[in-house]
């Protein structure tokens, strides 16, 4: 039986090391990849630079964090992905780049050339995951209702007969 998504974030929880973070982590996951986003402590990087917290943390920690992304692989079925938040700025240390196949009409590439060629992307590729980042940005609100929505719908099925 596959594992849940739901129950990630608690397990996660379950084996960082206690004083490693300032809160509990953000876990986020898709069909691919979980994303671990821990809070630093703000004082700290107030006293030795934020840049050389990130960078003590990630290296005092990367023996520990690879074995719980090795068991998280083995666990879920998914690639782990790390990062820290300090005074609200996020750095990502590794993360997927999964490609998306699609098909687009000639007025959806046009829309991807045009970016393109104004200097905004430096390919179609690179073009559509600048779109998808400002649709998520500007229609955050309606996504997060639609995942809200999902998660229900997701719950029933559970629910529902085999």
């Amino acid at each position: 039986m596959p594992v849940l998504t739901d129950d990630i974030p608690s397990w996660v929880l379950g084996r960082l090391p206690e004083g490693w973070l300032a809160a509990p982590p953000q876990v986020e996951a898709d069909d691919d990849e979980i994303l671990i986003i821990g809070a630093l402590d703000e004082a700290r990087a107030a006293d030795e630079g934020r840049e050389n917290l990130v960078q003590r943390f990630r290296a005092e920690t990367r023996e520990q964090r690879m074995r719980i992304a090795h068991e998280l692989e083995r666990k879920f079925g998914r690639k782990v992905a790390w990062g820290v938040t300090v005074g609200g700025e996020r750095t990502l240390f590794t993360t997927l780049s999964i490609p998306v196949m699609t098909r687009l009409r000639l007025t959806e590439r046009q829309v991807l050339d045009t970016l393109v060629q104004a200097g905004v992307a430096r390919s179609r590729s690179e073009a559509l995951a600048w779109c998808v980042r400002l649709v998520g940005r500007h229609e955050a609100e309606w996504i997060n209702e639609l995942r809200e929505a999902l998660v229900r719908v997701n719950e029933l099925r559970r629910r529902g007969p085999v």
